[in-house]
């Protein structure tokens, strides 16, 4: 593989939406999965967990905006199993837009399928992470690489540090695996906020936390719609990056690793040869004179030695030297 001139591969936009209740989250990505839907001529496939789509599948006359029935198709679990099986069916000339509200359910439901061993504190241990991870990264990198539009909801985290033995809040995060809200190509949270002259109405406040096109970055937007993505389209190409194949990924690092392993046990060969050589040398010196001397052929060989041999070659040659030492002495 070799490095070839940078192209915009990305054909579909990939969002991370998050807030505490009431924020919008739903609503929010509804607007924007319509705009892209229609705009594609496909339909809308929702991932409902909490049945928070169902006031929005009929008409609401008295609500204010969008009292129309929203559109879309709807699957209801928080099956991480279902969810990832149905998603990888989907046909992209049928649909175009994905939503999964709330991915925080199926990181819920990914753990929950752990049925292993636990530690003492009733945690689970770190060596079982890897495999909890696997389907539901396996979900993630195929929504993040796949022919669909997508907006991953999630529920809301206060995030805490340790301030000298007592926990300080330090921020909040999108509740999910740690590395989720990374993947997106924009990750906004949503927040509600009340007026304070008339506590009946409320503003939606959109903070842009990452965009990758550098548009929206850094902005605060109040009751966001399709317009307010709508100007990310025009920097969306034909062609969708696909994702690297992480089985084949992995078989390259298993080789580089057992490369580093050969050569690993190589080196201790070679230096189980060495100090055998220079153990039966050490031994055998009868003056102090041929002992410096294979000192000094071992000061330059000793890199070669790992630091279990070159420790045990360091015992014996003082205990060589300091015997020869005692000889001299007494001769004297």
């Amino acid at each position: 593989m070799t490095f070839s001139k940078a192209e915009p591969q990305q054909a579909r936009l990939k969002f991370g939406i998050y807030g505490p209740p009431g924020s919008g989250k739903t609503f929010t990505a509804l607007l924007w999965a319509e705009g892209l839907a229609q705009s594609r001529g496909k339909k809308i496939a929702y991932v409902d967990t909490e049945r928070g789509t169902d006031w929005y599948a009929q008409k609401v006359k008295n609500r204010k905006v969008h009292p129309e029935a929203f559109a879309f198709d709807a699957l209801y679990t928080r099956s991480l199993k279902e969810v990832r099986d149905s998603i990888m069916d989907l046909d992209p000339e049928e649909y175009g837009v994905i939503v999964i509200d709330s991915i925080s359910h199926l990181w819920d439901a990914a753990i929950e399928a752990y049925e292993g061993q636990k530690t003492a504190a009733d945690t689970i241990p770190m060596h079982a992470w890897g495999a909890i991870k696997k389907p539901y990264k396996q979900l993630l990198n195929y929504l993040i690489a796949s022919p669909f539009d997508v907006f991953i909801l999630g529920r809301q985290k206060n995030v805490f540090e340790d301030d000298g033995g007592s926990m300080r809040k330090v921020g909040v995060a999108m509740r999910a695996e740690g590395e989720t809200a990374h993947e997106p190509h924009v990750c906004v949270r949503l927040e509600n906020k009340q007026d304070e002259a008339d506590t009946t109405k409320s503003t939606v406040l959109m903070y842009v936390e990452k965009d990758r096109t550098g548009i929206l970055q850094g902005t605060t937007i109040a009751n966001p719609n399709f317009k307010t993505i709508e100007v990310l389209l025009p920097y969306l190409g034909e062609n969708q990056a696909p994702a690297e194949d992480e089985d084949e990924r992995k078989a390259k690092d298993a080789e580089l690793l057992a490369e580093q392993e050969e050569k690993a046990k190589n080196k201790v060969s070679k230096s189980q040869t060495l100090m055998s050589e220079f153990h039966t040398q050490i031994a055998g010196c009868s003056d102090l004179a041929t002992l410096g001397q294979v000192g000094a052929e071992l000061k330059k060989k000793r890199r070669y030695l790992v630091e279990e041999h070159r420790n045990a070659l360091r015992v014996l040659f003082e205990d060589v030297r300091s015997r020869l030492v005692s000889q001299v002495a007494g001769e004297v």
